[in-house]
């Protein structure tokens, strides 16, 4: 399975971003191309611990969350369109600095090659290992530029 800590999937995903064009039209969903790189970045520094945040399982996800979490890490299967974001990540307001932003992306993509967020806790998943956070990492990637037609 594609790992965001493989350097060559990396590398796929940087070609990826570059053809990423704010004129593309979303395929599904509610967000734009600025909009959605935008929400990219603000996960990406959760997911590496670029800010002062306070990580909580939620309650439904300690519930629900390793189920979930092991169904979308044991195989190379998308993840499946208009999955819900969290409330913290959702960019509903009008982005600018598309180019920038990109930017910006793919330098917190490169920041992959360095992880080392100990203290990470997904919302819903909870603790996830370092090869769960890769699997992910990278189906979510490839879920935004797959939404863009990338």
């Amino acid at each position: 399975m594609k790992t965001i800590f493989d350097k060559t999937t990396r590398h796929e995903l940087h070609q990826r971003i570059d053809q990423l064009q704010e004129s593309n039209a979303a395929i599904w969903g509610k967000m734009n191309t600025a909009q959605m790189v935008r929400h990219c970045c603000i996960w990406d520094a959760w997911i590496q611990g670029k800010g002062n945040y306070n990580y909580r399982h939620a309650f439904i996800g300690k519930l629900f969350g390793r189920m979930a979490l092991k169904t979308h890490t044991k195989d190379d299967r998308p993840l499946p369109r208009n999955m819900p974001s969290g409330k913290f990540f959702a960019v509903k307001e009008t982005v600018a600095g598309f180019g920038t932003l990109k930017q910006q992306w793919k330098a917190l993509l490169d920041d992959y090659a360095h992880f080392s967020n100990d203290r990470f806790v997904h919302d819903f998943f909870g603790k996830m290992t370092r090869e769960q956070i890769g699997i992910f990492v990278y189906k979510h990637y490839d879920h935004h530029l797959r939404q863009f037609g990338v």
